[in-house]
């Protein structure tokens, strides 16, 4: 990880987690002396940032704390639900021993972060392993695709992870998905895949709340 990366990432945890009310403005001088780096990759960072939609560049104020709206929010989830249920259905078409391999690795990854409550270092671990499942489809264009809208979700997805019981609920669904894909079961795959990504109802409204509450208060 770049040190650009982890200065992300840590304003990014700030933002969703409150720290960082929305509307705040993001002063690069500000933050790099407070972080003890040059503005360079602080620059960097922001622009990372202004990719997931957390932050955004407003003419004479600079970059600002920023959040999605909603519906775009659920939008997006919807297409990401729908690339990865087509990277799974591939994957159990065109499953080779080596993708077999990684995807119990993988599995096996986000069983140990489990076994130890880490949030984080599931959120890592979920990361491959998604990662692995794209690689699986054996279709290039259609996992860069993937891989970058699930970049571009990721603080909204490592906010997910923290919602109550979701930790065991995840892998219990990695499970399923894995099962579907190794037993070549293109329709249980593809469903299992689209289940696990997709946010709707109780689940959605503790995403929503989870960027704005903290702010309005």
């Amino acid at each position: 990880m770049s040190h650009a990366q982890r200065l992300r990432q840590r304003i990014e945890d700030e933002i969703v987690s409150g720290e960082l009310a929305l509307g705040s403005r993001l002063d690069e001088n500000q933050l790099a002396a407070r972080f003890g780096v040059s503005r360079t990759p602080i620059r960097e960072a922001l622009l990372q940032l202004a990719a997931t939609g957390l932050v955004q560049a407003k003419p004479r104020r600079g970059a600002i704390v920023s959040a999605p709206e909603p519906h775009l929010l659920l939008a997006m989830f919807e297409a990401m639900a729908e690339m990865e249920a087509a990277c799974g259905r591939l994957a159990a078409r065109r499953l080779v021993p080596e993708d077999s391999e990684a995807l119990q690795a993988a599995l096996a990854g986000c069983k140990a972060a489990m076994a130890q409550e880490d949030t984080e270092s599931y959120y890592a671990e979920n990361y491959v392993f998604h990662t692995v499942v794209y690689r699986a489809s054996r279709n290039a264009f259609l996992a860069e695709q993937a891989l970058s809208l699930h970049r571009r979700l990721a603080p909204y997805r490592r906010l997910q992870l923290r919602v109550r019981q979701r930790l065991p609920q995840s892998l219990a669904e990695h499970e399923a998905i894995v099962a579907a894909i190794v037993a070549g079961d293109e329709i249980r795959a593809a469903e299992a895949l689209r289940s696990h990504v997709i946010v709707q109802g109780d689940r959605f409204t503790d995403l929503v709340a989870g960027l704005w509450a903290p702010n309005a208060a």
